[in-house]
C-alpha cells in the first residue's frame, strides 16, 4: 500500500533514495520519510504530504552517509500525520523500520509493549514492530527482527536498520512484495521494482518470510527458519512505464489483477474462528438497537450498496433502503432515532455521500463509513469507518475498491446476523468458510482472462450493448454496465430481467449483445426465459453463468462459467469477467483506459 526504497554502497543514500520515492509516487501515498545512519547515530526526517516538502526542508543539504531507507506512505492506522510518517523508531532513537502491510494484532502487542515500559509517539500499527525489534536487540540485528517477528500476526514488508550496526540493512517480507537491487558494490531495496530501474535491472525477488542482509560486502538470504538459500537474479526487461505497472499495459488491469490480494488483505484480521469480528473497531455504539438502516453512495459504490441492501436484509433481517447519494440529499427522509446511515466512498471526499452524511449527522443519526482512505474527509466526520484495504486506485475505472466494498458489506451483514441471532451458528461459520477462499476463486477466474478477451474481440465493434440479470446479479449487471460505458465508450444500460417485457424489448434488435447473468439458483429458469426472450427478437447471448447450473450452454451465445459457490456470494466473482470484458473492449476500441474522458478518480464537487 505504500513505497520502501533503501540502499547501502559508496554513494550518497539520501539522493538515492529520494529518487526512488519519486519513482514510486505512482502509487498515491499521503506522508514520506528518510532515515540515514551517520556516524553510528541515526538521522531521521519525515513529514505528511508530498515529497516536495521533505526536498524543500533540505534544500539540497542532507547528512553524508551511504546507508539509509526511506517510504511513502498510504495511511492505514492512523490519520496522514509527521508523527504517523514512516519511519519509526525505538525508544532510544536507535533503530528504524520502514513497513508496508497490516500488522492485525498490533493493538495487543502494543498493550503488552507498553506494560513493558515502551513509549510510543504515533497511532500506528507500523511502530510497533520497532519496539519490538528495541526488545530482541542483543547485538544481532537480524536475530532481533527475526525474533519480533516470532510474535507478529500479518503482511508485511520491512527495512530495519541500527545505529549500533551502521552497515547493514536488513529486510523480510510477508505477503507484501519486496526486491534487492545488485549494483557495482553498492545494493538497493524496494517495494517495487521502478525504484531502482534507473540504477540496476538485477534483482533478487524475496518470498514470503526470507529475509536478506544487505551489507557493503553483498546480500545473504534466508528462509523463515534461518537456513541460507541460493536466489536465482531476475534480471529486469520492461521499460520504466511498464514497471510502474507490473508490466501491465495499463494500471487498470494491474488492479483488477491485485484484487485476490485486495480481498485477502481486507479480510485479514476480521475473522476469527467461524465468526466475523472487526477487531479494529467498536462498531457497538453504531449498530446496538438499530432498526433500520440506509445506504448512500455514488457510482460503482452505490452499486456495492445494492449488493449490500441484499445481503444486509438477508442475513441479518434488516430493512435497508440504498440510494444514490446526489438524490437522497435532496430527500425529505424519514429517519427514525433507530436508523443507521452507511455512507461508501472510495475516496472518502465525495461531495454529495459527504452533504448527506453531514445532513443525517445533524439529524442525530448514526453514521458508518465504508472507505479506502484513512483520514478522509468520510472518515473523520463518521461515528465510525470500515477500511477497505484495497491499497491505492490509480485507473479512473474502480476494480479492486468495488471488490472490497462487497466484502466488507458480507462481513457487516454477517456480524449485525451474529448480533441479531437471526442465523445458526453453523450457518455463519459456513459463509465465513466460503468467504475465506473468495480470493482464490477471483484468482482462477483471471486465469481464463483470455477466454473474456477473445469475447471483447468479437464484440469490439458494436454500439450498444444490454446486460440483464435478477436479484443479485441485477445488482453486478449494473456496474458491468457501468464499467462498459465509462472506459470503452460503448452505450450500455442494464435491466431487471423481469422487467423485459415492460418496454425493454423494444430495444432489442438482431446483433444486439445482451450479457445475462444466472447465477441465482432459485431463479435459473426465469432467467432461461428471459434469454429466450432476447434470442427470439435476434440479441447475441453472452451468459456468464455459475458452475453446474443446467441449460445455459445451449440458450447462449458464449460463456463464462465462474466457479461453483453460494449464490448470496456470487458477486463477488462474476463482477470479474465483467470488468475484464469492459478492459478488453476499451483496448480493442483503442481508448484512453485509465483515464476516460470526461471523468475524474474523485468527484470532489457537486
Amino acid at each position: 500500500m505504500c513505497g520502501i526504497t533503501g540502499y547501502i554502497g559508496s554513494n550518497q543514500a539520501v539522493p538515492v533514495i529520494i529518487d526512488g520515492l519519486k519513482r514510486l509516487e505512482y502509487r498515491g501515498y499521503d506522508s514520506a520519510g528518510i532515515a540515514v545512519i551517520q556516524e553510528e547515530r541515526l538521522w531521521l526526517l519525515k513529514k505528511e504530504g508530498r515529497l516536495e516538502r521533505l526536498e524543500g526542508i533540505l534544500n539540497g543539504s542532507h547528512p553524508t552517509s551511504g546507508l539509509g531507507i526511506g517510504h511513502t506512505r498510504w495511511a492505514t492506522h492512523g490519520v496522514p500525520s509527521d508523527d504517523n510518517a514512516h519511519p519509526h523508531t525505538d525508544c532510544q532513537g536507535r533503530i528504524a523500520v520502514v513497513h508496508n502491510g497490516i500488522i492485525e494484532n498490533f493493538a495487543s502487542l502494543r498493550r503488552w509493549l507498553e506494560r513493558e515500559g515502551h513509549r510510543f509517539s504515533s497511532e500506528t500499527d507500523t511502530e510497533v514492530l520497532a519496539h519490538l525489534v528495541e526488545h530482541h536487540y542483543h547485538g544481532s540485528l537480524e536475530e532481533a527482527v527475526r525474533r519480533a517477528l516470532e510474535a507478529v500476526e500479518g503482511s508485511y514488508a520491512l527495512a530495519v536498520i541500527c545505529a549500533d550496526e551502521p552497515d547493514k540493512i536488513v529486510a523480510v517480507r510477508n505477503q507484501s512484495p519486496l526486491v534487492i537491487g545488485v549494483g557495482e558494490n553498492e545494493y538497493y531495496l524496494a517495494s517495487d521494482i521502478p525504484a531502482i530501474l534507473n540504477r540496476t535491472r538485477k534483482v533478487y525477488l524475496l518470498e514470503d518470510r526470507e529475509m536478506a542482509v544487505l551489507t557493503r560486502d553483498g546480500v545473504a538470504i534466508s528462509n523463515g527458519e534461518g537456513k541460507r538459500v541460493a536466489k536465482d537474479m531476475f534480471t529486469v526487461t520492461w521499460s520504466a512505464e511498464a514497471a510502474e505497472k507490473g508490466g501491465y499495459p495499463h494500471f487498470m488491469i494491474k488492479e483488477i489483477m491485485e484484487q485476490p490480494q485486495a480481498l485477502r488483505d481486507t479480510l485479514r484480521g476480521r475473522i476469527q474462528g467461524g465468526r466475523v469480528e472487526f477487531s479494529d473497531v467498536d462498531l457497538d455504539c453504531c449498530l446496538d438497537g438499530v432498526e433500520k438502516v440506509f445506504i448512500v453512495a455514488c457510482g460503482t459504490a452505490y452499486h456495492a450498496g445494492v449488493v449490500g441492501k441484499h445481503v444486509i436484509e438477508r442475513l441479518a433481517c434488516l430493512p435497508v433502503e440504498v440510494d444514490i447519494a446526489s438524490e437522497f440529499r435532496y430527500r425529505d427522509v424519514l429517519w427514525g432515532d433507530k436508523s443507521l446511515l452507511i455512507v461508501i466512498s472510495q475516496s472518502g471526499e465525495t461531495a454529495d455521500t459527504l452533504a448527506a452524511l453531514r445532513e443525517a449527522k445533524k439529524k442525530g443519526i448514526r453514521v458508518l463509513a465504508v472507505t479506502n482512505v484513512v483520514g478522509s474527509s468520510v472518515a473523520r466526520e463518521a461515528d465510525r469507518v470500515i477500511y477497505t484495504w484495497a491499497g491505492p486506485e490509480i485507473a479512473v475505472a474502480s476494480t479492486k475498491a468495488y471488490s472490497t466494498q462487497l466484502l466488507v458489506m458480507y462481513l457487516l451483514g454477517l456480524y449485525l446476523a451474529q448480533k441479531r441471532g437471526t442465523l445458526p451458528e453453523e450457518v455463519i461459520a459456513s459463509t465465513v468458510r466460503e468467504l475465506r477462499g473468495i480470493a482464490d476463486k477471483v484468482e482462477a477466474i483471471l486465469e481464463k482472462a483470455g477466454a473474456v478477451e477473445a469475447i471483447a474481440e468479437k464484440y469490439a465493434a458494436t454500439a450498444s450493448t444490454f446486460f440483464i440479470g435478477r436479484g443479485l446479479d441485477y445488482a453486478v449487471a449494473l456496474e458491468g454496465a457501468l464499467k462498459l460505458k465509462e472506459i470503452s465508450y460503448v452505450h450500455a444500460e442494464a435491466y431487471a430481467a423481469g422487467e423485459l417485457k415492460h418496454g425493454t424489448l423494444a430495444l432489442i434488435e438482431k446483433g444486439v449483445p445482451v450479457i445475462a447473468i444466472v447465477t441465482q439458483d432459485e431463479l435459473q429458469d426465469k432467467m432461461i426465459s428471459n434469454i429466450k426472450e432476447v434470442k427470439a427478437r435476434g440479441a447475441e447471448v453472452i451468459g456468464i453463468a455459475k458452475e453446474g447450473l443446467a441449460g445455459i450452454e445451449e440458450e447462449t451465445d458464449e460463456l463464462f462459467v465462474i466457479p461453483g459457490e453460494d449464490s448470496l456470494l456470487t458477486p463477488m466473482l462474476t463482477v470479474v469477467p465483467l470488468q475484464l470484458f469492459a478492459y478488453y473492449m476499451a483496448v480493442k476500441r483503442g481508448c484512453d483506459v485509465d483515464k476516460p474522458r470526461n471523468l475524474a478518480k474523485s468527484v470532489t464537487v457537486e
